[in-house]
């Protein structure tokens, strides 16, 4: 009789087989976090920028609308007197915005002189103004027209055109 030469597997193999499977399956598992993060990233890098682009933009244009020094500056100004907690603030301001899309871009400045700073407050009390208001300035600096309380971008628009042709 022959022997059936059957490969013993030693409990020592064993151990070492299963501790290559569980170092196989780890190196799996990381790869797949690694995958997953790095799908993560590549979708939240262009979210990211995008998102601060837009912000650093917005920052641009509010701290170039607060620049009061512009008002003598060759062109027509709008200002608004706003306080940024008031609704009718906010309000006038979306419908002064939406007027003045219906205006020549570059024709004239608008500006916004918020009563929450001291800039703001110094330039309404000099004025004698509250807040909701719009002062409407010529090309030389000096106030012609004050428009009180929110008004509806029809309005708004007849005021602002009359304004470009007068002193524009």
């Amino acid at each position: 009789m022959s022997k059936n030469p059957k490969k013993q597997v030693t409990k020592k193999q064993k151990q070492q087989a299963s501790a290559e499977a569980l170092a196989k399956k780890e190196h799996e598992l990381k790869r797949e976090r690694t995958s997953r993060m790095t799908r993560r990233f590549a979708i939240a890098a262009p979210v990211v920028l995008v998102a601060g682009y837009f912000t650093t933009t917005s920052v641009q244009a509010i701290m170039s609308e607060a620049d009061l020094t512009k008002i003598n500056g060759g062109k027509p100004s709008i200002v608004q007197i706003h306080d940024p907690q008031c609704p009718l603030c906010r309000t006038l301001q979306k419908q002064a915005r939406k007027a003045m899309k219906t205006l020549e871009g570059g024709s004239f400045e608008y500006l916004v002189a918020n009563i929450r700073s001291e800039d703001g407050l110094a330039f309404s009390s000099k004025y004698g103004v509250g807040h909701v208001t719009l002062l409407l300035f010529d090309a030389e600096g000096e106030m012609v027209e004050i428009v009180r309380g929110p008004s509806d971008v029809e309005t708004l628009t007849q005021v602002f055109k009359a304004h470009m042709r007068k002193h524009g």
